[in-house]
């Protein structure tokens, strides 16, 4: 018999929800501070000692530096349990040419579909080069800022309890539209990763042909440091549990990522017209990730009721719906909220990765977020959309950090250059402020690297 469903419940009207979100907040950052007792058990077994998940993401992200190829092939061997060669760990062209030979024909329609759809999203965000010409003591200043795209992106896909197809389009087409030429996917060497047909064939359609069979902590530092046939990256990005998170972080400076991801979240604001079957599905449809984050705001306290009715009918009828039901008494909340501005200022403490804005009038609401990694308006736009099929990345902030990161996007995968060209005329007629900004801060070389051209 399932358990019961004891999520959170807060009637704002008598008690304050700020507390609450604060935990549920801190709860849902990559912290790495949190282990489980089987967790615990197999770091010991691996490393002889009881480490912290941060202290076994450094251990192994520092063998793999140091020792290359073969300690990534170790960590892979023991982790995954997957006795792994130089050869077999990266998939060969012939493998993903069979994968999309043995595909759903209608599946690799619809993976064409989406392809499309995000890269005319992702090419509609793209800056162009911005130019700016003055003149300046009879000659001429030209200030121009380019933009390239790096050479080379790790993209870390997870398989370890589910395939996701959907990860490899929303980060590497992104990155496709970027111009980036190189694109190396890692993949645990799993059922749901490197040997999935649907997962390899997506790779093939969409052109990715650098497919490698490792995951974990172990090929985040594969790819930012380099092994033997793996090249270094420029920059990774992708979602992961929490030691790709913790290997991320670790490896940030070495080499860019996109963001410390942790469990996903959705916040559901609601008012009198929602249907209460819509708003439990939506926050089903990502507690179900286990461990995932639903939390309806309403300032209509009927609604409250008949969502959970709705939440204990959709709970018994679907596949992940234990794993869901835990996930929401563990990370969910249900909010009544005194009226629709004070909704908002909870929405945004939580800085939620997904937000659905169900509401009659949705755009009042709207005007006044200023949290959210994505945002689904009206009551037929659910976050499902976004997730397979819209355009947007599906790869967001996490864990509160949408107060200053934001979703992936073809931009990310960009490198900004200032270019600065000055003639003989225009330097001159700028030197006297070079000098005395120089002669300010103690820097005479500085001055005098003007000065010298001047005589």
């Amino acid at each position: 018999m399932p358990d019961a469903l004891t999520i959170p419940t807060i009637d704002c009207r008598q008690s304050d929800a700020r507390d609450l979100f604060r935990q549920l907040r801190d709860k849902l950052s990559p912290r790495g501070d949190v282990v489980s007792e089987a967790g615990r058990q197999r770091t010991i077994e691996l490393f002889g000692e009881p480490l912290s998940p941060r202290e076994v993401v450094r251990r192994i992200c520092e063998d793999v530096r140091t020792q290359g190829l073969s300690a990534l092939l170790s960590y892979t061997s023991k982790l995954d349990r997957k006795d792994l060669t130089a050869d077999t760990m990266r998939v060969s062209a012939e493998e993903l040419k069979d994968a999309a030979s043995k595909a759903d024909p209608e599946f690799l329609a619809t993976v064409r579909q989406i392809r499309d759809n995000i890269r005319e999203f992702q090419s509609a965000v793209l800056p162009k080069d911005a130019l700016v010409k003055r003149s300046l003591n009879g000659g001429t200043v030209e200030l121009r800022q380019r933009h390239l795209p790096m050479k080379r992106v790790g993209i870390c896909v997870p398989g370890g309890a589910a395939a996701y197809p959907s990860t490899v389009l929303m980060t590497a087409v992104p990155a496709m539209t970027a111009g980036v030429p190189e694109i190396a996917i890692v993949v645990p060497p799993t059922s749901f990763g490197g040997y999935n047909v649907d997962m390899l064939a997506t790779c093939h359609e969409i052109g990715v042909k650098e497919v490698y069979r490792v995951g974990g902590a172990q090929a985040v530092a594969a790819l930012a440091y380099g092994v033997e046939g793996i090249p270094r990256v420029d920059k990774i990005v992708g979602p992961g549990n929490l030691f790709v998170a913790l290997a991320k972080q670790h490896v940030f400076g070495d080499v860019d990522i996109d963001s410390i991801a942790g469990p996903s979240e959705v916040i559901v604001l609601a008012d009198a017209t929602a249907n209460p079957e819509y708003v439990a599905a939506d926050l089903i449809s990502q507690a179900e990730h286990s461990p995932g984050s639903g939390v309806l705001i309403t300032w209509h306290a009927p609604l409250i009721d008949a969502v959970k009715t709705a939440l204990e009918k959709l709970l018994a009828l679907l596949p992940r719906g234990d794993l869901a039901r835990q996930s929401l008494n563990d990370y969910g909340a249900l909010i009544v909220a005194r009226d629709e501005q004070e909704a908002a200022e909870l929405t945004d403490l939580l800085a939620p990765e997904h937000l659905h804005i169900s509401m009659n009038e949705p755009d009042s609401m709207l005007a006044r977020i200023q949290n959210a990694g994505a945002i689904f308006v009206g009551h037929h736009t659910p976050v499902a959309l976004g997730d397979y099929i819209a355009g947007p990345s599906h790869v967001l902030p996490t864990g509160g950090t949408a107060r200053f990161a934001n979703g992936l996007a073809a931009t990310d995968f960009l490198k900004r250059s200032s270019v600065i060209r000055y003639d003989a005329k225009a330097l001159a007629g700028d030197a006297s402020r070079v000098r005395l900004m120089a002669e300010k801060e103690g820097l005479t070389a500085h001055s005098n690297s003007v000065d010298i051209r001047l005589k």
